[in-house]
């Protein structure tokens, strides 16, 4: 009987674990009865009552594992390590917020057995603020467009992927994962599944302003160099304007001495265009030297506090 893990990244969640575990837990019995079934939770260091019930739950229930992070290490890392430590034929991520539908498992299941390797679910229409939704949409086709390689638009992660692809984030030394832009980079055969996102039901997202920031500037620092290059290219092209515009007040002004005047409007418009340029481009090679300074550290991806009815790969024994 083939085994398929359902790994489930929380952070002070005790509204939804028992909903996602009720609702999961039906789904195989009702419909995946062929399959053995395993969730996996992995908890990024909750305060309130989560890690409580998924012990709970782990003690009922020999099918339902845990991983504790010692402290919060950020949403993708640890979506990342949960996904990476699963240990069934397939793993399925499912965020514990609900707001994409457990209902779509199926329907991935029976695309990983037409021979897909990875089943991305596609968010064809949101019922999260509109706003919200919109301005993810320009992101990702912001990204599509200056990506070095495929971007998936609209998935979030969730979706089922094959045993043979975790053992390669597995072997993956990154501190640092984008998993959209790994899935897009290397996965193998894909199918896309499309489904429409709720809004969350119970429970408060965690998510502000800065956490949408890190995602969008790891999301370009990770998959595209033509912020970069687009800076050292308009620099170039400015640089030569400018030459230009000093070449011809310098000759104007030598020719009409006396009556040429250059003018303090020019001169500030000048260099207050120079300059936002300028500081808007230090910012995002900021961002990258940011990303290589963490990458080059070799941090782990999460320090684990503990885990419950899951096994320790041997790379992951710390001596």
């Amino acid at each position: 009987m083939k085994i398929v893990t359902v790994v489930v990244p929380t952070y002070n969640e005790e509204k939804n674990i028992l909903n996602i575990y009720n609702k999961v837990c039906g789904i195989f019995t009702e419909q995946l009865s062929n399959y053995q079934m395993q969730i996996l939770f992995i908890d990024n260091a909750s305060v309130d009552g989560t890690r409580s019930i998924i012990s709970e739950l782990c003690e009922r229930d020999i099918r339902v594992q845990a991983i504790f992070n010692s402290t919060n290490f950020g949403f993708s890392k640890s979506s990342f390590y949960g996904l990476s430590q699963a240990e069934g034929d397939c793993a399925v991520m499912l965020y514990a917020d609900m707001q994409d539908p457990p209902e779509v498992i199926p329907q991935f299941i029976a695309k990983w057995e037409e021979g897909y390797q990875i089943v991305a679910g596609i968010k064809s229409k949101s019922r999260e603020n509109k706003l919200l939704y919109f301005f993810r949409n320009i992101y990702y086709n912001l990204l599509a467009g200056i990506s070095e390689t495929e971007h998936i638009k609209q998935f979030d992660g969730f979706g089922l992927y094959d045993a043979t692809f975790i053992k390669v984030l597995r072997r993956l030394e990154d501190p640092l994962p984008y998993l959209r832009g790994l899935v897009a980079e290397l996965g193998g055969k894909r199918a896309e599944v499309e489904y429409t996102q709720e809004r969350r039901k119970q429970g408060k997202t965690s998510f502000n302003f800065m956490r949408y920031y890190d995602f969008a500037m790891l999301g370009i620092t990770s998959s595209t160099k033509a912020i970069m290059r687009m800076s050292t290219f308009l620099g170039g092209i400015m640089s030569i304007i400018c030459l230009l515009i000093s070449v011809v007040t310098l000759i104007l002004k030598i020719t009409n001495w006396e009556y040429y005047d250059v003018g303090t409007a020019a001169i500030i418009i000048g260099i207050f265009f120079v300059g936002a340029v300028q500081t808007f481009f230090l910012g995002f090679l900021g961002e990258y030297i940011l990303n290589i300074n963490i990458r080059v550290m070799g941090h782990p991806v999460v320090i684990e506090e503990r885990r419950i009815n899951l096994k320790y790969h041997d790379r992951d024994i710390i001596d």
